[in-house]
């Protein structure tokens, strides 16, 4: 199966667009794994197993695992995800965006070493920098397109000082789901804080919506896995409510 094929199923059978994010902190884990990062597997693996059959996807962030030096750690989650939860796709948040040799090893990363489904991806280096990726067939890809981050440097310009042009963003989301999109398997990441922009992306793609601290640390008690289905079954709900 393809990753969009994935997904598919996976919104059918769990009847979801909740994409839990997997960003691990230490300093946040509930009772005795507290400050532990020799925990994080422990930690993410009883999240995964507690909302399985509540998602659409999982997308664990590479950087909470660097930084701690603990990438063994997340290639240990990645399998445990392909024997818990095979059926639902993997995102491997790591925002790559270089091109060239460079990007083939990023490529090479994502779904060799770590065998993700998807990766996010930064387009502005342009279509270079998700050409190497698209060689992995039936690979998704997500690129930024609208962040959640205040700042309006780029994303939120114009390509021309004339109304009628689009704004960058809104260009990004147009190739990602025209000329760029020679594989089929391309999304947008688009941050939750700009409703009407996420409305204006959703006319050209489709859309899920991902939740990590409110589900990872709804419990700071031994109940954390308990407690963390529970706000997943309630963000799940409340998105199924609001779909179209």
């Amino acid at each position: 199966m393809t990753f969009l094929d994935m997904l598919d199923a996976a919104e059918r059978r769990n009847q979801s667009m909740l994409c839990v994010g997997l960003d691990p902190e230490p300093a946040r884990f509930p009772g005795q794994l507290k400050g532990d990062a020799s925990r994080i597997y422990d930690f993410c693996a009883a999240i995964v197993d507690a909302t399985a059959d509540l998602v659409i996807a999982f997308k664990p962030q590479i950087a909470y695992f660097a930084a701690h030096r603990v990438e063994d750690q997340l290639e240990r989650l990645m399998q445990h995800m392909r024997r818990a939860a095979p059926r639902v796709p993997v995102i491997l948040d790591a925002k790559r965006g270089d091109i060239g040799s460079t990007a083939e090893q990023y490529a090479k990363e994502a779904f060799e070493r770590y065998g993700a489904d998807s990766v996010t991806l930064s387009p502005f280096m342009g279509f270079d920098s998700i050409t190497r990726y698209l060689k992995y067939h039936g690979k998704g890809a997500f690129l930024l397109c609208r962040t959640s981050n205040p700042g309006d440097d780029l994303q939120n310009q114009r390509l021309a000082s004339v109304e009628s042009e689009p704004l960058l963003y809104e260009h990004i989301s147009r190739l990602a789901q025209g000329p760029w999109n020679l594989s089929g398997q391309l999304g947008l990441v688009v941050g939750a804080t700009y409703p009407l922009e996420i409305e204006r992306v959703r006319a050209v793609a489709p859309i899920i919506a991902n939740s990590s601290r409110a589900i990872l640390y709804a419990s700071s008690g031994d109940d954390f896995a308990e407690a963390a289905r529970r706000e997943a079954v309630r963000t799940r709900d409340v998105l199924q409510t609001a779909r179209p």
